[in-house]
């Protein structure tokens, strides 16, 4: 008898290699053995293996003819409840090696549907379908005919290889004959990486015409694979697109890149490359790279790639610890701008930082030890500027070693008053050539010390909300004079409210806040148990004397700067708004921004805007007043509809719009976007683009399908 009740068991391995000894459990109405080698179970028939469950009508098993028969309806089920077949009858060998079922459905991962009127197992590793339908759609009894479908003569699964092979392939849409394939190869769904032609996707420019896609996905083994792309256009645009990844033990590289031959440029060979990765070394070291060219400014915004309008290239080794960071980094720059020349760019940037945080012991507070050196080169040897007009010599090249130590040490007054006391001090030496100005060898040494006061005033509320006024003066001593540096990077200077009580406004090195000064501010805090919180800052910069420091469209010139107010309301992660204003003392607009993130169920939303008057100072010769919009909408469970766009209001056009639409079942996903580029330059011209694509889940495509449409009764 458990011979019998093992074999009965094999049913359950009928897609998967055959486990014949795990035990099963037979139910049915009736049990009987004839015979000594004949088992029959009749009535209501079910089996239990592995989570699986097998049901039938009747099951005869004969062990003289190793042989077993099941009258159906057979339908095996996961644990889950997910069917994996479907059939009327099936006579099989004991084995499961081989046998024919009738009339059967077969589920390969609960997604790729193959009905046929007959299956044939062969030698356990084979099965093979006759006149079969193949679809990942759902079909509902008052309309049988599938979305999508491919009809063959013939079908055959390798269960080894994980590869399905069509016969005489035909497919259709919506029951419709739109394509033949007298040979078609494809992976069942379970296979995650194997060789071969993907979905083809279909893009539509002003510039380029109509073009068509067709990847090849070609696996090197097991940790490696390269993805080649044609793309050809109406327009007599030829292109190899390419792809090449591979993961390592301690890291993983990605080359991405394309070469192409247009009548954008008639003659020219134009191409994009990008390599990047990231390894772990040792002592926890980490190694990431991050390498890409362009032949032209135009080549990307013409094939879709990007809008950066300069590429940089960069190699960095890093360490960061609980109180110590390190890191070197050489960094390549390569301008698409119109009015930039590589030449009188920094086109070697070349950084070593150390940064080390520590306890003072018995003096007490926290300081902070951090050792730099910068390197910049540029190709071109002219000590004057050149028509790029940016007031800095072509050639200038600068070498800079620094040392900054601060420490900050905190005690509590009467009344709760928090008070602080803190100051750093910096030491650098420059070496400067190509630079009619600035040329040889200079250093500087500046320090700024000072005094801060915070009174957080707490109140919690009767419901569990807590809100917290915090008024904070600070008041800061630091040398007046100035040295003549060069300023090459803290030319951009933002007031907000991460900086307001900052010892530095300036971003970077060259350049250092001087004078006595007092940074003044509140901020009012309020969170509410139900999950929302609110805050608000205002503050304002007093100095002693306007020492020129700052340009008009910072909010930081003068005596007095501009007013900061600052306000963010955030509920749960559903919605946040954040928005910061600079003006001055009549109220007028110096900077202003604003952004809005709305994620709800079916919409979501990001906005933003910004508001600057123009500032030659931070490069900035025109004011900037853009908003920027992105929103998607879902307007069913299989439908969903995106925009984005954003518009200039100095110049009174739109700089960029597009539209989208995706459709997505469990069978399908379909995407067409309509995008426009409203800018132009020397090297670019306004355009249209256009896309499309089909992707058959389930069929291939390794994606994961939507919400299944619903059958009416």
């Amino acid at each position: 008898m458990a011979r019998l009740l093992a074999l009965a068991a094999l049913l359950f391995t009928l897609a998967l290699p055959a486990l014949a000894q795990e035990q099963a459990t037979l139910v049915s109405d009736s049990l009987q053995i004839t015979g000594d080698t004949r088992l029959i179970a009749d009535g209501n028939v079910e089996v239990f293996f592995k989570g699986r469950r097998l049901k039938a009508s009747r099951i005869v098993f004969d062990q003289a003819t190793n042989r077993l028969e099941i009258t159906g309806p057979i339908v095996l089920t996961e644990e889950s409840g997910d069917t994996l077949l479907l059939a009327s009858q099936a006579d099989l060998s004991a084995d499961l090696s081989e046998g024919i079922l009738t009339s059967a459905r077969l589920v390969l991962n609960q997604q790729l549907q193959l009905a046929a009127d007959k299956i044939r197992r062969v030698s356990g590793r084979f099965t093979e379908l006759q006149t079969v339908t193949a679809s990942s759609c759902k079909v509902c009894a008052g309309s049988p005919t599938p979305l999508w479908e491919i009809r063959a003569r013939r079908v055959v699964h390798d269960e080894v290889a994980r590869q399905i092979y069509f016969d005489r392939a035909q497919f259709r849409l919506a029951g419709v004959p739109v394509l033949y394939i007298p040979r078609l190869r494809m992976p069942d769904p379970t296979l995650k990486r194997t060789s071969g032609f993907l979905m083809p996707t279909l893009r539509t420019t002003s510039d380029l015409g109509t073009g068509f896609k067709l990847p090849y996905f070609l696996v090197l083994g097991q940790s490696a694979d390269l993805t080649l792309t044609p793309y050809l256009t109406t327009k007599q645009s030829r292109t190899v697109e390419l792809r090449y990844r591979q993961v390592f033990a301690t890291g993983a590289v990605e080359l991405t890149g394309s070469v192409s031959r247009d009548e954008i440029i008639p003659g020219k060979t134009r191409g994009y490359l990008r390599l990047k990765g990231g390894f772990s070394l040792p002592e926890r070291f980490k190694l990431t790279f991050d390498g890409q060219t362009v032949t032209d400014p135009a080549y990307m915004l013409d094939y879709g790639i990007g809008n950066e309008d300069r590429l940089d290239s960069r190699i960095e080794i890093t360490r960061t610890r609980r109180n110590e960071h390190i890191s070197a980094r050489i960094i390549s720059f390569q301008s698409l701008r119109d009015d930039e020349m590589d030449s009188a760019i920094p086109s070697v940037v070349a950084d070593l930082t150390f940064h080390r945080r520590f306890s003072l012991g018995p003096l007490g507070g926290e300081g902070g030890l951090r050792l730099q050196t910068h390197n910049q080169f540029r190709r071109s040897s002219s000590p004057l500027d050149g028509p790029d007009g940016d007031d800095i010599p072509d050639g200038r090249d600068i070498g800079r070693i620094s040392a900054r130590i601060d420490w900050r040490k905190s005690f509590v007054l009467p009344l709760g008053i928090e008070g602080s006391v803190l100051g750093e001090m910096t030491a650098d030496a420059y070496s400067i050539s190509d630079d009619a100005v600035y040329a040889g060898s200079r250093s500087r040494t500046h320090g700024s010390a000072g005094v801060e006061l915070r009174w957080p005033w707490v109140k919690a509320e009767a419901g569990g909300g807590t809100q917290v006024i915090e008024p904070v003066v600070q008041l800061l001593f630091s040398s007046s004079t100035a040295e003549s540096l060069p300023n090459e990077d803290s030319t951009l200077v933002e007031f907000d409210e991460g900086n307001l009580f900052a010892l530095d406004r300036f971003p970077g090195s060259d350049a250092v806040e001087r004078g006595p000064r007092a940074n003044v501010g509140i901020s009012w805090t309020r969170f509410d148990p139900d999950g929302w919180s609110m805050g608000v800052t205002v503050g304002r910069i007093f100095r002693e004397a306007d020492l020129g420091q700052f340009g008009p469209g910072s909010g930081l010139s003068g005596v007095q700067s501009d007013w900061l107010a600052a306000a963010n309301f955030t509920l749960s992660d559903s919605l946040a708004l954040t928005g910061r204003l600079v003006i001055d003392d009549n109220f007028d607009l110096t900077k202003g921004e604003a952004r809005v993130t709305l994620n709800g169920t079916k919409t979501s939303i990001a906005t933003s805007m910004i508001w600057a008057v123009a500032d030659p100072l931070e490069n900035r010769p025109d004011p900037t007043r853009e908003v920027s919009f992105d929103a998607r909408r879902k307007l069913n469970p299989n439908w969903t509809a995106t925009f984005a766009g954003r518009y200039d209001f100095v110049a009174d056009q739109g700089t960029v719009a597009g539209l989208g639409l995706e459709f997505l079942n469990e069978c399908v996903r379909f995407d067409v976007s309509l995008s426009r580029r409203f800018t132009s330059s020397t090297s670019v011209s306004p355009t249209t683009d256009f896309g499309l694509s089909l992707d058959l889940v389930g069929f291939g495509s390794g994606g994961t399908g939507g919400p299944a449409r619903a059958c009416r009764q």
